[in-house]
């Protein structure tokens, strides 16, 4: 079936269940922001391959609620197929309910998937919607009767990962969210999200595409703790292992018919990371206490075994970055490469170092326009060929078994204009005063955000995604709970979080820039005011000067740009031959 076929055929089964609107959210049963292709649901129903939207389908009208990021993209990927886009106002909204509201009439029925759909968004849809006196139906999969082909659940081993390497044993952690659960008075807790449940087992796999994890369930209670993983992914060594740990493991399935079965007075689930259809299937005489899993908050607060690991995959990757783009620079000329190739290659580089798993994220090699889409993947269709002139944006990471990286870095391929060198000395401004940036401890990643645009939006211009996001180690290169956006997300900045900072300007059909490091946030002093923290820049790779506007930097952004590529240079000329050292010792030389 195409697009318009495969629409067709919802609405024919919307009309014989007696739905007016349907709603198809980018999840799985987990609340993963990266998807097993089980679950891309969205991309097989429309075509939009974006990590983040919401189709909302009724009679007469279908489209996909994305932010900005994904608005050129959904255009192009949308066309054909049946569905709009709606420009999201808010990122993370679900505005697509306000519409609803306002498009349906009493008596009429919206239904979704509730294994697709988290608890937080399903509990929006009931809130806004059935005080209208319009019916809600959050257990309605209107795709798998016509999904021919389905992808099975992958298949892939699991395996467990050391203290040595954690820094924190399996019981330990358990221990840690046990006392939580004291705390909040609950018997048992259940844990949906896939990078929650890598942190506390210290289990990683191959199940989700760039993402080291493993699907599964974990259910602890106050006298037993239990994994539910498809039968036959760990080796039985790790199954011993996760026992003298104090885990039992059983099958996968059962985990949809122990939570019907729970007999605590009280369960904890975390409304933005548990599946409604979990939520629904609890038995009515338990208590579900709502709140983000403890488990959340701790992994975010790297230990100092994980951020010395972490400045070790930074090296590694450093490396893999300088060889990048002096080979980049070296073969431009021959007119041969293209988005697609240039990424191979990088990939490749990559997979050359000691520990590499995979890449932490498709991707992003965006040739001029193209470098305008934030979110940008070439295809075969829209592969551009370099050329020596303009602006290259390469937005890439790697996972590492000793850490994860998330770097953006743009380079001229030549014949740059003023306004581009003008455009990227902004943005580089806004990078350095966010990574420079001192502050109190207990300050908001909102504030953050405002710190890295000011110098941006001091020239009128601005950007249309957050400033940062959480990583994990050797886990998800998003990561909450802490995010550097406008909204107000009361979740402080504490110390060892691992978070990137990220500015950008985007000039659509013209070009994009983006300068990204992660930076550590750390305490650097207290007195009668308080504590004051401040970023520790851990990634390690130069920082295109050819581009530079030097008239347009005061003093402590040229000042901080020279020590940062000195500091690149003394980290990495260790790993390099006499020839990369020389051509890395003229990228990173005095300003």
């Amino acid at each position: 079936m195409n697009y318009i076929e495969k629409l067709a055929s919802i609405r024919q089964l919307m009309k014989e269940k007696g739905v007016d609107a349907y709603i198809i959210p980018s999840s799985d049963p987990h609340i993963s922001e990266y998807l097993p292709d089980r679950y891309k649901c969205i991309k097989w129903t429309s075509g939009f391959t974006g990590s983040a939207g919401t189709l909302v389908i009724t009679e007469d009208f279908a489209g996909l609620w994305t932010d900005a990021r994904y608005f050129v993209q959904a255009n192009e990927q949308l066309a054909g197929s049946g569905f709009e886009l709606v420009k999201l106002q808010v990122q993370g909204k679900a505005e697509y309910v306000t519409w609803l509201g306002k498009k349906l009439e009493k008596g009429n029925t919206v239904a979704f998937d509730g294994n697709l759909a988290a608890v937080a968004v399903a509990q929006t849809v009931q809130q806004e919607l059935e005080p209208l006196g319009i019916q809600v139906n959050g257990h309605l999969d209107l795709l798998d009767p016509i999904w021919e082909g389905r992808p099975a659940l992958p298949t892939k081993p699991a395996y467990l990962i050391g203290v040595e390497t954690t820094g924190e044993s399996t019981a330990d952690k358990i221990k840690r969210i046990k006392t939580q659960m004291q705390d909040k008075r609950v018997e048992a807790h259940f844990v949906s999200s896939l990078d929650d449940l890598a942190w506390i087992l210290n289990i990683r796999g191959n199940d989700v595409h760039c993402n080291p994890v493993v699907l599964g369930f974990l259910l602890i209670t106050t006298d037993k703790n239990t994994l539910y993983i498809q039968s036959g992914k760990l080796e039985e060594a790790d199954v011993a292992s996760l026992k003298q740990s104090g885990v039992e493991v059983a099958d996968y399935e059962k985990a949809f018919e122990v939570v019907q079965t729970i007999s605590a007075n009280r369960i904890l689930l975390d409304p933005k990371r548990t599946c409604f259809a979990i939520y629904d299937a609890v038995p009515a005489n338990v208590d579900i206490v709502e709140d983000m899993n403890p488990s959340t908050w701790f992994k975010s607060m790297k230990n100092e075994v994980e951020v010395a690991h972490t400045r070790n995959a930074m090296v590694k990757d450093g490396v893999a970055l300088t060889k990048f783009f002096k080979w980049l620079e070296e073969n431009v000329k021959t007119g041969e490469l293209s988005e697609i190739s240039i990424a191979e290659k990088l990939q490749g580089i990559r997979a050359a170092s000691e520990g590499f798993v995979d890449i932490s994220f498709d991707t992003i090699a965006g040739y001029k326009e193209h470098g305008a889409l934030p979110h940008y993947k070439a295809t075969d269709d829209s592969n551009s060929t370099l050329l020596q002139e303009g602006l290259l944006l390469v937005d890439s990471g790697g996972q590492y078994k000793d850490g994860t990286t998330d770097i953006t870095r743009v380079v001229s391929l030549g014949n740059i204009t003023d306004a581009e060198r003008q455009d990227y000395t902004i943005v580089l401004k806004g990078t350095i005063e966010g990574s420079q940036a001192i502050f109190p401890r207990g300050t908001k990643g909102y504030s953050i955000d405002a710190i890295t645009r000011r110098p941006i939006w001091e020239t009128l211009r601005n950007y249309g995604h957050g400033t940062g996001h959480g990583v994990g180690f050797f886990l998800n290169v998003h990561e909450g709970p802490q995010v550097f956006n406008m909204a107000a997300v009361d979740i402080p900045v504490e110390p060892g979080m691992i978070s990137s900072i990220e500015p950008g300007l985007y000039r659509e059909g013209e070009y994009g820039i983006r300068i990204e490091n992660l930076v550590l946030s750390k305490v650097i002093d207290s007195n009668q005011f308080g504590e004051f923290m401040d970023f520790e820049t851990l990634t390690i790779c130069y920082i295109a000067t050819d581009l530079v506007d030097k008239s347009l930097l005061e003093e402590k952004h040229i000042n901080w740009l020279n020590d940062y590529n000195a500091w690149v240079f003394e980290k990495l000329s260790p790993s390099l031959s006499a020839e990369e050292q020389a051509w890395l010792k003229e990228k990173t030389a005095t300003i």
